[in-house]
């Protein structure tokens, strides 16, 4: 398929907004009847396209639960220094695809890894962070006792230097690798340089009692109906083609708007990830996921049903996450799985799409501490977003995807412009490369 017919709407294009709509349930009851159009005009039914969704997706359900039952796990797990050597195999890579995240074993040396940990801890109490913690900026993570849970640091040295960490780059690299990132002529991304995307730190103390999260999904909100970029990603769900759906194509999600809120993402992640800085057992209150990457199919098409009010997505609306639930998603929450124990200096990743959780846990034993780092491969959307994480960088600033509190910038042992390296200044923006332009339809 070339091009030109890939981004061609079937039967003209459909309402869209690039700005959150003032009336959103009349944008819901619009899109919803426009989406229903679209499916009907290509001779199925929205029930017809949903089974076949769902289908595909209870085949891998039903292996997933089978691994649980047998004991097998259902993480996929590889070596640091195969992916270093280039010796993962073929039976590996193929696992990864399937299953959508991976456990990456020894990403850096567990020494190190402590260290940044200690690190982190001399960085915020020599400055004084917790005299001056003002509590949570958002309500999105929960706080333990009077200390935070997530810290909103991120410039710390262990951050940066594991940011632009030669080992972090071959791991992104590594991973983007399972996108398309280059497809009918275009290069949607590039897949050897990271946007060195900012996020938070996490540090649950031994004996926190933790609700958890529950569990949803980040790539968007009712942006990715809603939106003319969302539309064309996900075209193959709503004109006829739904088996052409492939949850590793990045097209037209590398530069679209996305609209605003508290829990919102500005830049295009392959993966979500975070590198461990303690050990942690994989009972003790942590990371599950349903590990099914094509499920995005049917959290996009459910609302569609008879069965949902005319207004409503199943609970997904703006300034929120995109929750999944046992009222609209049993057969994707059956498969929700966690993570294997893991140590010091792991890494831990999964697709930008997929659903995930983190459990509760009363009387946690041991540390639970991570530092999140995703892969955020250089394209339109993360060069622009860029722009500010750089500003943010320079002044020791809370990044724009985040609440504004800019604990950082009078602190002066955060890590400066001086300490970048290349991998550190490509990410940020900071080189000579010129502004590459958004990919468009010919």
């Amino acid at each position: 398929m070339t091009l030109a017919a890939e981004q061609q709407p079937q039967t003209g294009e459909l309402p869209h907004w690039e700005t959150v709509p003032e009336d959103l349930p009349a944008a819901i009851r619009t899109i919803k009847a426009a989406l229903r159009a679209r499916i009907e005009a290509s001779g199925r039914t929205v029930e017809e396209v949903y089974a076949v969704a769902e289908r595909r997706v209870a085949e891998r359900v039903a292996e997933i639960r089978a691994a649980r039952e047998a004991g097998e796990p259902v993480w996929p797990v590889i070596e640091y220094a195969d992916i270093e050597n280039g010796t993962v195999t073929p039976e590996q890579l193929a696992a990864v695809e399937r299953r959508g995240c991976l456990v990456v074993r020894g990403h850096f040396p567990r020494e190190r890894a402590l260290a940044w940990d200690a690190g982190i801890v001399d960085y915020v109490e020599g400055n004084r962070f917790f005299e001056n913690y003002r509590g949570p900026g958002d309500d999105f993570f929960g706080s333990v006792g009077s200390r935070p849970e997530i810290y909103p640091v991120y410039w710390s040295p262990a951050q940066m230097e594991a940011r632009q960490s030669d080992r972090m780059a071959r791991v992104q690299s590594f991973l983007n690798s399972f996108w398309k990132h280059t497809a009918d002529g275009v290069q949607w991304f590039d897949p050897d340089r990271d946007a060195l995307y900012p996020d938070r730190i996490r540090r649950r103390p031994p004996g926190a009692d933790s609700a958890g999260l529950g569990a949803h999904c980040d790539p968007g909100t009712l942006d990715l109906w809603m939106t003319g970029a969302y539309q064309r990603a996900f075209h193959h769900l709503f004109d006829g083609t739904v088996e052409e759906y492939d949850p590793w194509n990045p097209a037209h999600r590398t530069a679209g708007p996305q609209y605003p809120g508290s829990t919102m993402c500005s830049a295009f992640r392959t993966f979500q990830g975070w590198t461990a800085l303690s050990d942690m057992d994989h009972d003790q209150g942590v990371l599950h996921t349903v590990p099914v990457p094509e499920a995005m199919a049917l959290l996009m098409l459910r609302p569609l049903l008879a069965d949902v009010p005319e207004d409503d997505m199943c609970g997904v609306t703006v300034n929120q996450v995109f929750p999944a639930s046992e009222k609209w998603h049993p057969l994707l929450l059956e498969a929700l799985s966690g993570i294997p124990d893991v140590r010091a200096g792991d890494s831990v990743w999964w697709h930008c799409d997929m659903i995930h959780s983190v459990a509760p846990v009363q009387d946690q034993q041991g540390w639970g501490n991570v530092m999140y780092i995703p892969a955020a491969p250089w394209c339109p959307r993360n060069e622009e977003y860029a722009d500010s994480v750089r500003a943010a960088f320079l002044t020791g600033s809370s990044p724009s995807d985040f609440p504004e509190e800019h604990y950082e910038r009078t602190w002066p042992d955060r890590f400066g412009a001086e300490s970048l390296n290349e991998t550190g200044r490509r990410g940020l923006g900071l080189t000579e490369t010129p502004r590459e332009e958004a990919p468009t339809a010919p």
